[in-house]
């Protein structure tokens, strides 16, 4: 789950909680996209049952190849970790964007993931217009826009430490990393690789869900 924010002196709404007698920060806000110091894309990977998410901060452009990349990500620094016996992941995802349900780039790159952790990936994708009812957004996003609440992006660095500190009394606990890899917008893969696809369609909705099968095996 992606969502794009510009980065530098523009307002975002709220207030922040500050000690009694502190000093008030006074800045002038950017209108447009004029003074834009860039853009974040965080692309957040929520586990359901540890109530964890790792969120991974792209500068470029929301591909299939940084989608498959961010859930590697969470792989390598939370989910090999606490699920070491794993014979098989399952992600929920939306149906656009990035991790489209009908781009053969999305798949094919989730292909050389499982190529690489040697464990099969079930995907099933929420149906169009059905993306409010993913649990990242009321679980992670939400609360991650608490975080933002009256402060500013000056920066990729306060993105990543603000996305960092994100919590819940009911434990909700967030890794943010930066991707600064420039992704390509547009690439397709060939009709070679999406020939060597392992891929089996679910019998129900087949579209939304299927499996992709390690080639190696």
């Amino acid at each position: 789950m992606a969502k794009k924010e510009l980065v530098g002196a523009f307002k975002n709404g709220g207030r922040t909680w500050r000690p009694k007698g502190g000093t008030r920060t006074k800045f002038r806000c950017m209108i447009g996209l004029r003074g834009a110091k860039g853009k974040a894309i965080p692309y957040g990977v929520y586990d359901v049952f540890g109530d964890r998410a790792v969120v991974n901060v792209g500068i470029s452009h929301d591909t299939a190849e940084f989608a498959a990349e961010s859930i590697r990500r969470w792989w390598r620094l939370d989910g090999r970790r606490r699920y070491r016996s794993a014979r098989r992941l399952l992600i929920c995802a939306d149906g656009g964007g990035s991790n489209s349900s009908r781009t053969h780039a999305w798949k094919a790159n989730l292909m050389q993931l499982v190529d690489e952790i040697g464990i099969p990936i079930t995907v099933s994708h929420y149906p169009p217009g059905t993306s409010k009812w993913n649990r990242i957004e009321h679980r992670v996003f939400s609360f991650i826009s608490l975080t933002w609440k009256g402060q500013p992006l000056w920066n990729l660095e306060t993105v990543i430490n603000l996305t960092g500190a994100t919590r819940t009394r009911t434990g909700l606990r967030v890794k943010a990393v930066l991707d600064t890899k420039k992704y390509e917008a547009g690439v397709k893969p060939s009709a070679e690789e999406i020939e060597k696809l392992r891929l089996h369609c679910h019998k129900i909705n087949p579209a939304w869900n299927y499996t992709i099968f390690c080639r190696n095996e």
